[in-house]
């Protein structure tokens, strides 16, 4: 893969509004007395290591724990410094993407982090099983910074956005800059055809 001109991620000024990307994945916020706390589980802990790093660039703090099934946790500490991101994200008790939402390149690199994978030539976002009021309104989200993606997927367990095109992987690349250096990171990220 050659080098890029630059990327957005990695110049963008990192906010607590970026854990939106785990949100757009199949993170979810959970609001309590202490604060909301936002957590995603992965299925690689390279995946997990690089999220706490990217999340406490935010300045949230953040710790890797394991789930039931022996995956991976990334997530935050609970803090109220995070209610808003839950209030814009939640409709009653179900995950629900803002209106009008528009992913920042850190947002989109963590998206990719938890949930981004190769699939030939092609790149898929993953998406929230269990939200799939949220999967159209993603795309659309992607369209917002001039990514047009498919769903797919979206019968089975993995549904996805599908990021095909040298030109949109090129923008999706530019957009979330640099695999993370983690062992294993590489061959998880977007790439594009002939670099």
């Amino acid at each position: 893969m050659g080098q890029l001109s630059f990327f957005s991620a990695q110049i963008d000024r990192p906010a607590y509004d970026d854990l939106a990307g785990l949100l757009a994945a199949h993170g979810q916020a959970v609001r309590s007395d202490s604060g909301t706390r936002v957590s995603v589980v992965v299925d690689e802990l390279w995946r997990a290591r690089a999220l706490v790093e990217e999340i406490a660039e935010t300045g949230a703090a953040a710790e890797i724990a394991t789930s039931e099934e022996g995956s991976p946790i990334a997530r935050t500490a609970h803090s109220h410094e995070l209610d808003e991101l839950h209030r814009r994200w939640s409709s009653g008790a179900v995950k629900a993407m803002p209106k009008g939402w528009v992913p920042s390149p850190r947002a989109l690199r963590l998206w990719a982090i938890a949930a981004g994978e190769p699939d030939g030539d092609r790149y898929l976002l993953g998406l929230d099983a269990h939200a799939p009021d949220t999967h159209a309104v993603l795309a659309t989200a992607l369209m917002r910074v001039g990514i047009a993606p498919t769903l797919v997927g979206t019968r089975g367990h993995s549904p996805s956005l599908r990021i095909a095109g040298k030109r949109r992987l090129t923008h999706l690349l530019e957009y979330v800059g640099e695999p993370p250096a983690q062992p294993g990171a590489h061959a998880h990220w977007p790439m594009v055809p002939g670099f």
